[in-house]
C-alpha cells in the first residue's frame, strides 16, 4: 500500500453501523477479515 493516496485505499462498510471505513496500516496483513469499523461494533454485532 505505499505510494497510495488515502483518498484511493480500499474501503468497506460496517454491517452494524453502516459507516464506510478505509483501509488502515494495522489491518495491512488481515485485510480481507476486516468486517466491522471497531471493536464497539464487532461487540454489538456478537450481542444482536
Amino acid at each position: 500500500m505505499k505510494g497510495i493516496k488515502k483518498t484511493n485505499l480500499p474501503s468497506k462498510t460496517c454491517p452494524t453501523c453502516g459507516l464506510d471505513f478505509r483501509w488502515r496500516k494495522k489491518w495491512e496483513k488481515n485485510w480481507d477479515n476486516v468486517k466491522y469499523c471497531s471493536k464497539s461494533c464487532q461487540g454489538k454485532k456478537s450481542l444482536a
